[in-house]
């Protein structure tokens, strides 16, 4: 089979490199791709968000699946395009996405179908937002309620914390039109993890658990990220409560898009807060998350696209997932000085060619290649993961490896996997 996949960042070199694997895998196109991708596979020079030009490509060059990375084109509707041309694509409708894409929509479906959450209030008015913090105690989390790569939301402190937050999101319009309208939402401790899953839009079957690093300094302090690692699996998630949350969020979630007309096939991503035996949804993604998938994915033994296949022809009830048992996976990301506020791009990254370790993958995220140099291009750009049989072994090889990689202004967290040591 030929094979396209959208996006260019490290999640989609993460599904390149798995898929590069399958022997139901010819070939491999990846749009727009990266410096590291392009080891793997042809990049070709799309956008992932131009939907007319990649439906034709798969087309002229006799693609038979595209794989849908990025969430900009599936709330977008490059699923429901592809089917109207009918063209075998991997991911959900735009109606499914926006449990995704509209954080009001995914609260409103919550409280629908009595899916735990946090308790919330959605405001279109700056004015309104801001009298109902000066009447509430804090902390409290503030929200886009659109698509804004991670960073849109604001957990406050203070009162002048969360005006601020307000005002960047629906008056300076940091995120565009995703801030046009927010929610705010109680604030709810514990420990957070991440669980992935396939669905068909009926079966369920979930993926290792992780735990997402999202604050760009070590210790959980500065401002939120698009993610700075990730370990997996989480040692500190029996089994019993994955089970639990695959029953009580991603079973009804999608039961409940179904009922209302947008079956929902693909990864179903939830976030959860866990505190002792409760647990809430803090949000949804409507695809692979990043950087989860960089540290999920080496960790799964099954061939990813007999698996896509299976979804594909509503079978998943057939497959058979198998993950490495007794192995963890640790995901460091090296991103550039600056991130996620302004940075500088075009440095050479050195030491690429030192990694030879068979435990250890470098992801590229933001990276290109300009002549025989592989520079920066992005804020995050590499994502490092190694996994061994256990995490401190795991973390031990991924922070190796980083230290042989370098370019100017890099930057990476110290203390991914070391609180769960």
């Amino acid at each position: 089979m030929k094979i396209l996949v959208v996006g260019g960042g490290g999640k989609e070199h993460a599904i390149v490199w798995k898929l590069s694997q399958s022997r139901f895998v010819e070939k491999v196109y990846c749009a727009p791709g990266n410096a590291g991708i392009a080891r793997l596979a042809e990049n070709v020079n799309i956008a992932d968000t131009d939907i007319r030009n990649l439906a034709s490509f798969v087309e002229k060059n006799g693609v038979d699946f595209t794989v849908v990375g990025p969430e900009a084109p599936l709330s977008e509707g490059i699923v429901d395009y592809f089917n109207d041309r009918k063209l075998n694509i991997f991911g959900p409708t735009r109606k499914a996405a926006l449990i995704e894409s509209s954080k009001i929509f995914a609260k409103d479906f919550m409280k629908e179908f009595r899916i735990p959450t946090a308790s919330f209030v959605s405001f279109d008015r700056a004015e309104d937002a801001i009298h109902f913090l000066e009447h509430h105690s804090l902390p409290l989390v503030i929200k886009a309620d659109g698509l804004a790569s991670g960073k849109g939301a604001t957990i406050a402190d203070t009162l002048e914390e969360a005006k601020d937050a307000v005002r960047r999101a629906m008056i300076e319009r940091a995120w565009g039109e995703a801030g046009r309208r927010i929610i705010i939402e109680e604030f709810l401790p514990g420990h957070e993890v991440s669980l992935l899953a396939f669905t068909d839009g009926k079966t369920v079957l979930p993926m290792v658990t992780s735990t997402e690093y999202k604050r760009v300094s070590d210790g959980g302090h500065g401002p939120n990220t698009g993610g700075m690692g990730t370990i997996a699996p989480n040692p500190n998630v029996d089994k019993k409560t994955v089970d639990r949350i695959v029953e009580e969020v991603l079973k009804p979630t999608v039961d409940g898009l179904r009922y209302r007309g947008s079956p929902f096939k693909g990864v179903l991503y939830a976030g959860i807060m866990i505190r002792e035996n409760d647990f809430k949804v803090l949000e949804f993604n409507c695809r692979f998350g990043d950087p989860e998938t960089q540290a999920v994915l080496p960790l799964l033994e099954s061939d990813l696209m007999e698996i896509m296949l299976h979804i594909h022809h509503d079978r998943l009830e057939e497959a058979e997932i198998k993950w490495k048992e007794n192995i963890f996976s640790v995901c460091v990301i090296m991103a550039s000085g600056g991130y996620p506020k302004r940075y500088k791009k075009g440095f050479q990254i050195k030491g690429l060619d030192k990694i030879n370790d068979n435990q250890t993958v470098v992801f590229h995220a933001g990276t290109t290649r300009v002549g025989e140099k592989i520079v920066t291009d992005g804020g995050r750009v590499l994502a490092i993961t190694s996994w061994d049989k256990n995490l401190k072994a795991a973390r031990d090889r991924a922070y190796r490896a980083v230290e042989k990689i370098s370019w100017e202004k890099e930057y990476h967290r110290k203390d991914i996997g070391i609180g769960f040591i």
